[in-house]
């Protein structure tokens, strides 16, 4: 029988989150009830509060989440009552083009739950990105929850569900950094600061942050970085092609995801470089590039989705890391915080006080 749990409500645009009841039904056909054991806080979730996502109100926000299953419906092989898992929210349907091509990681059609958790008036919520997961328990699809070991912190294991997850893969998947190669990643909060343990992790022999916060800068050295650039002072292409022979580095990664970090990401690397921008723009931004200069400098122009991962492939991989002491992932959680602290998290996550705050429940 449906279950009455306690979640973090959006109710309308721009107005602050409430905790408030919400009703989750038994699962059905390929979909499994979770209990949410902890769920980071993302610049989505708060995309999301002001409207920027879509306008389906309300909505049950929390997305990058780890927790134990606690029940699955009809049809279900992947994972089982008292599994720990990760929760993605790219659960490929191995069916369209990308899958068929045997690029899964692209796929056009993931799945999501195909019932609605409400709330307790019959309100049917939008669950952020198909999870929902500032809950105590939430609905999703059994393709959304990818099994890992259970002796990593939920805490930290959760944050692969998005941020840590879109870092570490814009440099390990879509930059496909090399060994010896030069890196320059702009923007160093969580999902920058993961890009340059990612292209750490790959061998690069140079790893530029660049930021206009010291504070970010700082973290950026601890997860990695080789070189950092104040780019409130300095020019941040000459400053990269400064530290790179006067060459621009090979990868450069644009955490931020405005017209301003992508052209200095664009010119900050080296003839045939790649630029990945894995910052999140918003509809009307609009960049302007002359296309000689597209065309002369070669190389290529990239855009990072989700880190361009495979959950089931890279999900345990990166936590079986974590466990053997090679991925920092607990460097990431700022702070720890109840269900009713969401709101605030919001607020220190915009002054760039945290990396992550992380919901414990």
């Amino acid at each position: 029988m449906s279950q009455k749990v306690r979640a973090v409500i959006a109710r309308r645009k721009n107005e602050p989150v409430i905790v408030e009841t919400v009703v989750v039904p038994d699962p059905g056909p390929g979909e499994a009830v979770v209990k949410v054991q902890a769920c980071g806080v993302c610049h989505t979730d708060l995309h999301y509060r002001q409207g920027g996502i879509s306008d389906d109100f309300p909505f049950m926000l929390g997305h990058e989440a780890a927790g134990v299953v606690e029940s699955v419906g009809e049809g279900v092989t992947e994972v089982e009552p008292g599994d720990f898992v990760v929760l993605n929210w790219r659960a490929v349907c191995g069916q369209c083009r990308a899958c068929r091509r045997g690029r899964p990681w692209y796929c056009f059609a993931t799945h999501n739950a195909a019932q609605r958790m409400t709330l307790e008036d019959g309100t049917e919520l939008t669950a952020a990105l198909g999870i929902g997961a500032f809950a105590d328990k939430t609905l999703v699809h059994a393709g959304q929850c990818t099994k890992v070991d259970p002796a990593a912190s939920a805490a930290v294991a959760g944050l692969l569900g998005c941020g840590v997850m879109a870092g570490l893969g814009a440099a390990l998947n879509t930059g496909n950094v090399q060994r010896g190669d030069s890196v320059a990643v702009i923007g160093c909060g969580g999902v920058g600061g993961a890009a340059v343990m990612g292209a750490n992790l790959a061998g690069a022999s140079r790893v530029i942050a660049v930021d206009i916060d010291d504070r970010k800068l700082a973290t950026a050295r601890k997860l990695g970085a080789t070189h950092t650039v104040d780019s409130r002072e300095n020019d941040p292409v000459e400053a990269v092609r400064e530290l790179t022979g006067g060459f621009g580095a090979d990868v450069v990664i644009d955490a931020v995801g405005v017209p301003e970090t992508y052209r200095q990401a664009f010119y900050a690397r080296d003839l045939a470089g790649t630029v990945v921008l894995v910052g999140v723009p918003t509809p009307e931004m609009r960049l302007e590039l002359p296309l000689l200069d597209v065309f002369g400098r070669g190389g290529a122009l990239k855009s990072s989705w989700y880190g361009d991962c495979l959950p089931s492939r890279d999900f345990p991989m990166l936590i079986d890391l974590y466990l053997q002491g090679r991925l920092d992932l607990d460097a990431f959680v700022s702070e720890t915080i109840a269900l009713d602290g969401v709101e605030e998290s919001f607020d220190r996550m915009q002054a760039g006080d945290v990396l992550r705050s992380v919901v414990v429940l």
